[in-house]
């Protein structure tokens, strides 16, 4: 049965759609703008938005499973997530895998794990077998922490995540998308090392050769820097910041080597293999 893609024009699911091409499998690529679709054998596109639960319905019409990309940062997202899994469940569709975060929970310190918490109770209670990615933070975003200035400012004291290659990410979602075994179950999906901000800042120096550097912030500063942004937005990224703070992003798991049969990149190996990622720090 055709396997669905979700948000095949961008970075990860564009990634998962070439994985699974790359094995052969029927799918079909779910998008808002078919001329932006990349071309793949095996892959038919079809157009939908997440908050249009009709079009989501007939977009999926025939497939089993669904690969739901996490809509794009919003006040409301866990609505449009919410519309998305109707259009999903109205299809037919057996079982979402879904990109949730390390930690989601309803009371996670990071704002926009509260909301993946929230979309995986919503596939289950739409009666939707639910196979879960809880990741951890991308390395591809790492070097975006940067500032102008070569600082990377924020208020994490001292705290550790293990940063995940989206490459590495995708090459599990195409197991977990065709392998049988994995319905119902809920990943934690990392890097092999937990690193603090200060490493993360001495491994992009170390690439870019420029000078770069980590500075904890008070809650108060961290506001102040981030001054006349939305609130919900600024919340958000202090958030992810905090839970390195209390822990909650610091875990490292196995499950991308122990089920794809190779151990995911490190900060540095990424870096290396995509240098493209800090190109911004280098021109």
């Amino acid at each position: 049965m055709t396997i669905a893609v979700t948000g095949a024009t961008g970075d990860l699911g564009g990634r998962v759609a070439r994985e699974l091409a790359s094995r052969g499998v029927q799918q079909r690529l779910i998008v808002r703008n078919p001329t932006m679709a990349p071309r793949l054998p095996g892959a038919e596109v079809a157009v939908a938005e997440y908050e249009d639960s009709e079009a989501m319905a007939k977009a999926l019409d025939g497939v089993g499973t669904l690969f739901l990309v996490s809509g794009r940062e919003d006040p409301d997202r866990i609505s449009l997530h919410r519309k998305a899994i109707q259009g999903a469940r109205l299809a037919g569709i057996e079982r979402i895998v879904y990109t949730s975060f390390m930690g989601a929970a309803p009371h996670a310190t990071f704002p926009f794990a509260q909301d993946h918490s929230a979309t995986e109770v919503a596939i289950r209670a739409a009666g939707i077998s639910l196979t879960s990615m809880r990741n951890s933070l991308y390395a591809d975003v790492a070097p975006h922490f940067v500032g102008t200035d070569g600082v990377i400012r924020a208020p994490a004291g001292h705290g550790r995540l293990a940063w995940v290659a989206r490459a590495d990410v995708a090459r599990l979602a195409a197991v977990l998308l065709v392998e049988p075994g994995h319905e119902g179950q809920i990943y934690d999906v990392s890097g092999p090392h937990a690193i603090d901000l200060q490493e993360t800042a001495r491994i992009l120096t170390k690439v870019t050769r420029h000078a770069i550097t980590y500075q904890a912030e008070s809650l108060a500063e961290a506001r102040a820097s981030r001054a006349g942004n939305p609130d919900w937005l600024v919340e958000g990224w202090i958030g992810s910041y905090l839970m390195l703070d209390t822990g909650e992003g610091s875990v490292t798991s196995h499950t991308i080597e122990h089920l794809t049969g190779r151990r995911p990149m490190t900060l540095s190996e990424f870096l290396a293999a995509e240098p493209e990622s800090f190109a911004h720090l280098v021109g």
